[in-house]
């Protein structure tokens, strides 16, 4: 009997070691994972210094660091038994954005019809041009079969 005890707590220090990476059994461990956010926050706030302020808003100059902060966000939350995303995350990941991002606004281009001077000629001549070609198709066939029943 005493040699199942002993054994026991082998077992179960194996059984943790090897599933270091499972989920809790208690499951998320909201508080644990807004403790460690922030390291990974704070990360990416250093490598944004990095970057010029007003190029901030050029995701190709950022990219690299966004996409670590993003992987950083998720190794976090598996640690402390959480899925990813929930809603502490993107909780999280929207108040980065505030904090870098809140000037980048998106410029949304405004279509408008050319003038008519423009417009007109544009629709106007493949309309003519089509006219123009199927009736030379159409007559060239028709002289064809006039030379070739002549011989």
């Amino acid at each position: 009997m005493e040699t199942r005890v002993r054994r026991r707590p082998q077992l179960l220090l194996l059984l943790l070691l090897l599933c270091g990476g499972c989920l809790q059994a208690g499951g998320c461990n909201e508080t644990g994972m807004l403790e460690r956010l922030p390291l990974c926050g704070k990360a990416f706030a250093d490598l944004m210094r990095k970057v010029d302020v007003w190029k901030w808003c050029n995701l190709s100059e950022f990219i690299v660091y966004y996409e670590s902060f993003t992987n950083c966000t998720e190794v976090e939350a598996s640690i402390v038994g959480c899925f990813w995303p929930n809603r502490l995350a993107q909780g999280f990941i929207t108040g980065i954005h505030r904090q870098f991002f809140i000037n980048c606004s998106v410029d949304r281009v405004h279509w408008a019809d050319p003038p008519d001077e423009i417009l007109i000629p544009l629709i106007a001549v493949p309309i003519l041009l089509t006219v123009a070609m199927t009736g030379l198709v159409v007559w060239r066939s028709k002289r064809t079969d006039t030379l070739l029943c002549g011989n």
